[in-house]
């Protein structure tokens, strides 16, 4: 299995709720991909400019292919990466 959290802070404060639509898309369209074992976009309670996405693939391999698909190509990367500082953590399920 290949386990991937990425912290997502939103830049600009009006933009919390676009990016939360996207990201909704994003996962419905994720979920529905080869090897996704689950996709869930989460966002913070304590600070409403902060999501986490929350991965779990197959494999390595499945999770880059993912890259290569309509959630990521037209919704995360030309949508969502401008509006957000992130940080990636490829985890060891322990």
């Amino acid at each position: 299995m290949f386990a991937l959290n990425v912290i997502l802070t939103v830049k600009n404060p009006d933009d919390i709720d676009q990016v939360a639509e996207y990201l909704k898309q994003a996962g419905v369209l994720s979920r529905q991909e080869a090897g996704c074992i689950s996709y869930e976009a989460c966002h913070s309670q304590n600070d409403r400019s902060v999501f986490m996405l929350v991965e779990r693939w197959s494999s390595k391999e499945t999770w880059e292919a993912h890259r290569t698909q309509e959630a990521y190509l037209t919704i995360y990367q030309p949508k969502v990466i401008p509006l957000v500082d992130r940080v990636p953590h490829i985890l060891d399920l322990l």
